[in-house]
């Protein structure tokens, strides 16, 4: 089983790399279920975030996935089952 976990921080460094933030919405603040939608963040963009945790986590996230998990706490944990279910190298 994997130690890595994928954190809220994780996400916002991810989200602010990928797509920026709009004026107005303060990420740093309690927004694990905000939708992404109010958070400033339709559907390219959360492709692109995406996108940038495959890379980044060496995992496959279904796109389906990206459409269900419409807060970050929903995606975080979507992100956390993935990285339990890979095998990591001792």
């Amino acid at each position: 089983m994997s130690t890595q976990e994928f954190t809220l921080d994780d996400l916002r460094r991810i989200l602010l790399e990928g797509a920026g933030a709009d004026e107005g919405v303060d990420l740093d603040g309690d927004i694990l279920d905000v939708r992404f939608e109010a958070l400033g963040y339709e559907s390219l963009a959360l492709l692109e975030t995406g996108s940038r945790i495959e890379r980044e986590y060496g995992i496959v996230l279904d796109e389906d996935l990206l459409t269900d998990a419409d807060t970050p706490r929903a995606l975080i944990a979507a992100v956390n089952e993935h990285l339990a279910a890979v095998p990591r190298a001792a």
